[in-house]
């Protein structure tokens, strides 16, 4: 089994993958940025215990971090492994063409879904990631990644708002029965939710125009990516699972595997 690790600022998602490279097991965390070894180490034993697996099931590791201060604890866990393992935002040579001024300034994560959405989807193709920041992520129709839109994430907008109206901060956050809100929660989550669903539509919309390629897949992914996809027209394919394959894919990249 393949155990891929998408360390995020708010959320780490692991995933056991299989030999036919479907992601069979996963499991979501807060992010600790001041996390030990250690305790990285425990939370990987605990997971794979709860779900009948065990650190012995894991035959390879790939972890892509977007947060700096915890490089030196994850890499301190996977040397304590004793396992091949690979950092994917330590690489050098990026595993698909990065048509931009500063390749090594992209997001491992960012990467992962380039190269996951043009294998599985073909060039050209968009990636809308609903994480801490709302990626958008785009694959020319030459199969290079030329790099896409940043955007504050859903939760983030949420707690902004939140500390500054205690009032709505037991609102859950999910699809409302209408865009027009009838009360102060509805109308929150039409803002969040629905306005999500929004903004997406319209960058895609001209992302898409800019690339000349109107109609070109767009895949969502992330943890709120099924929420927004209740209410969203532009998306051609929600994919949850798109990083945790792409990081392995980059795995079987530096590997020489092919497919």
């Amino acid at each position: 089994m393949f155990l891929s690790v998408d360390v995020g600022n708010t959320q780490t998602t692991l995933g056991l993958i299989g030999p036919s490279g479907d992601v069979c097991q996963c499991w979501r965390a807060q992010t600790d940025k001041r996390a030990t070894s250690d305790e990285i180490l425990m939370i990987l034993t605990n997971f794979l215990a709860g779900r009948g697996y065990s650190l012995e099931s894991v035959d390879a590791v790939a972890v892509a971090s977007v947060v700096p201060s915890l490089q030196h604890a994850w890499n301190a866990c996977l040397a304590r492994l004793r396992k091949p393992h690979l950092m994917v935002g330590t690489l050098k040579e990026p595993p698909i063409p990065i048509r931009m001024p500063y390749p090594t300034q992209v997001g491992a994560d960012r990467i992962a879904n380039a190269m996951e959405a043009l294998a599985c989807y073909g060039a050209p193709v968009i990636v809308v990631d609903f994480g801490t920041a709302t990626n958008i992520d785009v694959v020319a129709p030459d199969g290079a990644f030329v790099g896409g839109v940043i955007a504050p994430g859903i939760m983030l907008s949420a707690e902004a708002l939140f500390q500054r109206a205690s009032k709505l901060s037991s609102t859950p956050i999910e699809v409302p029965p209408h865009t027009i809100g009838s009360t102060s929660e509805e109308a929150l989550q039409s803002g969040i939710v629905v306005g999500a669903a929004a903004m997406a539509e319209g960058l895609v919309a001209r992302i898409q125009e800019e690339l000349g390629a109107p109609g070109c897949p767009v895949i969502a992914t992330g943890g709120l990516a099924r929420t927004v996809d209740a209410v969203c027209t532009c998306f051609t394919q929600l994919d949850p699972q798109l990083t945790l394959r792409g990081i392995h894919r980059i795995w079987r990249h530096y590997r020489g595997e092919q497919g």
